[in-house]
């Protein structure tokens, strides 16, 4: 597969964290010994990556109105650099199918993102072709692993995403083809499966909408201080 790695704009700033709070906030200390509170993207639990005193590398807006200009962007984990921004994976996923560098979703005329769809839902990309079906297409982040290479999710109960699945299922069985991508934002996986004890439903919902003909694909990244790139396919696993 050819890379398109998705550059940070400007070197990252290192730090190590002191704490995470109110979801979207974090406090963190820098090399030069200022402490300043940072936008943290991401609403999960963050499970083994948001303990105090972890070393954590953040991205500086430049902007002089934005009430946090730093954003907190990668984690280093036991098996390497971890990006917690889970905004950053339908970027790469709109580069990639660009690209064509998902062999999956390749063929396509038309991508077409925030599509609304379901009961007050919107798909994050729908992709078209006059001579053949549509693919809708939602995109998750991963950055759970509790070890032994397993990639999870999600790490916190979702009713949203459980919502999407039965969303992705009802499309499928009307003739169209849907497709649900895990993006994992670590190096240190080689396997994926949901994390049925965390969320018993988002497991059995995903279950559910693969047999309805939903399909499942999952893809690790390449993550370092530079960028992240969407790297090979990982195989899913029954939890």
């Amino acid at each position: 597969m050819t890379k398109h790695p998705m550059l940070f704009p400007q070197p990252l700033k290192r730090g190590l964290l002191v704490r995470r709070y109110k979801r979207f906030l974090a406090d963190v200390v820098f090399e030069d010994g200022s402490e300043t509170t940072v936008h943290t993207p991401n609403p999960g639990a963050m499970l083994g990556l948001a303990m105090p005193g972890m070393t954590v590398w953040c991205s500086d807006s430049g902007s002089a109105t934005r009430k946090l200009p730093l954003t907190w962007e990668l984690v280093q984990a036991d098996g390497g650099p971890v990006c917690v921004n889970t905004m950053l994976p339908n970027r790469l996923v709109a580069e990639a199918l660009k690209a064509g560098t998902i062999p999956e979703l390749c063929g396509y005329a038309s991508i077409r993102p925030e599509v609304k769809y379901g009961e007050a839902s919107r798909i994050d990309f729908l992709l078209e072709h006059p001579d053949r079906p549509p693919c809708w297409l939602e995109v998750k982040s991963v950055t759970l692993n509790r070890g032994g290479g397993l990639a999870e999710f999600p790490d916190c109960v979702s009713a949203r995403g459980a919502r999407h699945l039965t969303e992705l299922a009802a499309r499928a069985a009307a003739g169209d083809r849907a497709a649900m991508l895990f993006v994992v934002q670590r190096t240190d996986c080689d396997r994926f499966a949901a994390a049925a004890d965390i969320d018993p439903a988002y497991a059995d919902g995903l279950r559910r909408a693969a047999e309805a003909g939903m399909e499942v694909l999952v893809y690790g990244c390449d993550v370092t201080v530079d960028g992240v790139s969407i790297a090979g396919s990982i195989p899913r696993i029954d939890p």
